[in-house]
């Protein structure tokens, strides 16, 4: 089931910002129709102060440029939208034009589940401006947050150490589309499952969930209420020990351990979701094993995040999993990735050639890189990655191993190894490229980069900085241009 299937295809066109329509409208009127864009989406800094993050979202692209659409009912809308100096905000015209409108898109990705860094383009986008336009908010929308999510799990699952990590994190997350794309995100990253049965239902997610607190409350006494779960579901029995005193819980679920093995079944594990896991856990462990009952698994739960996990097995905690929901779900303590979508080359027609452009700003690292670039990312013998160089064709110097720095000129890297271009078609001229892909295969791809990724990179304290730069034509050409608009504007050009 694709991004599409809970809507219809219209509120896809209409999941925009307004300034999307407005400008549209301003391309359809100043005659450039038929003028074309090359725009990239990408962020300027990792999140959460990591080395890396993971690209997320990619998958779903095709579905939003097929199902890109105005209906009737939409055109009906937009003409009923006043402008603030009184007025239709939008001309008859240009609303016929949008009727039935499909967009004539060619578009690139980093492939979903790999690796990305910071200034490199995740999403390339080409075609006709407006199309490149009225898509920017709606594949901003799908790729910030799913590429934020994807990120934080890693790093969690990292932490755990091989242990399993669910995704709780559905109660908490913005909205239901926000808890779906938690889901589908943290699944690709490396979570085991989800307690989103929704998700389960249109991603193919493994499900998970037993009871809560109130379960054990509605029933006379704890013990009461473990045996009649343990009756009910006794295939998926994990038993929630903090409702009261977990001490007393450790008893009570030994109690019921033992009954259940008399009738032939095992109690599959216990959930602490408050106090001092790392000591409880011990203890329950320690009991358990007294027992005779050293099959049932330890879970715990409670606001934790890839630092706490971490904290917890350097305490030595007998942890087999992680239920993780309000700080994956929220990707605390970062609420956004940031990502951007700015335009690097135009042309008047598809015919012509194109024609780098650049933004400078009183910001320095808001400055952009021109050109229709790609990506080499170069290996090591190993199969690991050693650095990512941005190329545009149209300019190269030639075959060479050299870049600068993409934000510092004066820093260069010699990179060693063979080069394999990273940006893939998913997209050409408004149809999808070849069969869509599942997540099974973006969440194995996600393993196989996060293992292959120097250590030093995905440590949580002070990464190692990736090198990411320019092919040296890529350059000379933001040099170049860069020059150019400090002339015009009569500022001193630089050699």
């Amino acid at each position: 089931m694709s991004l599409t299937d809970r809507t219809k295809p219209s509120d896809v066109s209409l999941n925009t910002d307004l300034y999307e329509l407005t400008m549209a409208q301003g391309f359809w009127e100043s005659g450039l129709v038929n003028g074309e864009a090359c725009f990239n989406a990408f962020f300027r800094e990792n999140p959460f102060d990591g080395g890396y993050a993971v690209a997320c979202g990619m998958g779903q692209i095709a579905d939003l440029v097929e199902n890109f659409v105005f209906e009737d009912d939409d055109i009906e809308y937009l003409a009923g939208i006043q402008a603030p100096g009184g007025g239709a905000m939008f001309k008859p015209g240009f609303l016929e034009y949008l009727r039935n409108h499909h967009l004539d898109l060619t578009i690139h990705v980093v492939p979903e589940g790999d690796v990305v860094f910071p200034r490199e383009p995740m999403v390339r986008v080409m075609g006709p401006v407006i199309d490149c336009q009225l898509i920017e908010t709606a594949l901003l929308n799908l790729v910030n947050f799913q590429t934020l999510v994807a990120t934080k799990t890693s790093r969690v699952v990292k932490a755990a150490e091989g242990h399993p990590v669910s995704d709780f994190g559905l109660r908490r997350a913005q909205g239901p589309d926000g808890g779906l794309a938690v889901a589908r995100a943290s699944y690709i990253a490396g979570a085991s499952s989800t307690s989103n049965v929704l998700a389960g239902k249109i991603y193919g997610i493994p499900v998970f969930g037993t009871h809560a607190h109130s379960w054990v409350m509605a029933f006379p006494s704890e013990l009461d209420a473990f045996r009649a779960f343990a009756k009910s579901s006794p295939k998926n029995c994990v038993l929630l020990l903090d409702t009261y005193d977990v001490h007393q819980g450790i008893k009570n679920a030994i109690t019921v351990a033992k009954e259940m093995e008399k009738d032939g079944e095992r109690l599959a594990a216990i959930r602490i979701d408050s106090g001092d896991l790392a000591k409880l856990s011990k203890e329950t462990r320690a009991a358990f094993d007294a027992a005779g009952l050293g099959y049932v698994k330890i879970s715990v739960s409670n606001d934790l995040d890839e630092y706490t996990i971490q904290s917890l097995f350097s305490q030595g905690a007998p942890i087999d999993s992680f239920g993780v929901g309000t700080k994956l779900a929220t990707c605390d303590p970062q609420p956004s990735l940031g990502g951007v979508y700015k335009l690097s080359a135009v042309r008047a027609s598809s015919s012509d050639p194109w024609s780098p452009v650049i933004k400078l700003s009183e910001m320095a690292y808001k400055r952009t890189v021109p050109g229709v670039q790609h990506i080499r990312r170069f290996y090591d013998t190993s199969g690991c990655p050693v650095g990512d160089m941005l190329v545009d064709d149209s300019v190269s110097a030639g075959p060479s191993n050299t870049m600068l720095d993409i934000l510092d000129t004066y820093a260069s890297y010699d990179l060693e190894g063979e080069p394999q271009e990273l940006l893939q078609c998913v997209v050409e001229h408004g149809h999808r490229v070849g069969e869509q892909e599942s997540i099974m295969v973006a969440r194995e791809r996600c393993r196989e980069a996060i293992m292959h990724l120097d250590p030093a990179i995905i440590r949580f304290l002070n990464p190692q900085i990736y090198p990411v730069g320019l092919e040296l034509g890529l350059a000379r050409l933001r040099h170049d241009l860069a020059n150019e608009e400090r002339a015009a504007s009569g500022r001193p050009t630089i050699d």
